[in-house]
């Protein structure tokens, strides 16, 4: 995740932004329609607001997550097609997500497009791995993992997700 904290789950830039399961199962949302589970572009504050305003203007359309996360947490990777609410900073819903790809790949594999398409700015990905690293190495993201020591290297395998917007609420 790149930032995607799915759940709570957290994605290297910083994204928390898995859709994963925080909607509980049988929940209703908004004129009795079933509530989507949450899309959590990392942790709340600045990092978060820009990872929303990318992926509204269209910049940013893959997230990536750490696949022990999921594996952390019990909980399965994203189906292609499945639908999620977008989360800002101040909890509100802002956008429908659909999941259209969802891969595991070794952090060493990632390439340019993927670098390009997480929308955040970089141009090479060294300076997207730069970017990740710094985030999945973050005081906030050892204590999601709960471990003070939590690293990364190019072993380590990432879940990206590639998603579109549905509806901006």
């Amino acid at each position: 995740m790149s930032e995607d904290l799915r759940g709570e789950g957290v994605d290297s830039a910083g994204s928390v932004g898995s859709a994963g399961s925080a909607g509980s199962a049988g929940s209703v949302g908004a004129g009795g329609q079933p509530a989507l589970p949450p899309y959590l572009l990392a942790f709340p504050g600045p990092l978060r607001d820009r990872l929303v305003a990318a992926v509204l203007s269209g910049e940013k359309t893959l997230t990536t997550g750490l696949l022990c996360e999921y594996e952390a947490e019990d909980e399965e990777l994203p189906p292609v097609g499945e639908l999620a609410a977008l989360i800002d900073s101040d909890g509100r819903e802002v956008a429908v997500l659909e999941t259209t790809e969802v891969r595991v790949l070794r952090l060493g594999d990632v390439d340019l497009r993927h670098a390009l398409d997480e929308g955040e700015g970089y141009t090479s990905v060294a300076e997207w791995r730069a970017g990740h690293e710094r985030f999945w190495h973050g005081e906030e993201m050892r204590e999601a993992m709960g471990d003070p020591s939590f690293t990364v290297d190019e072993e380590t395998k990432v879940v990206a997700e590639r998603f579109r917007v549905v509806e901006v609420l």
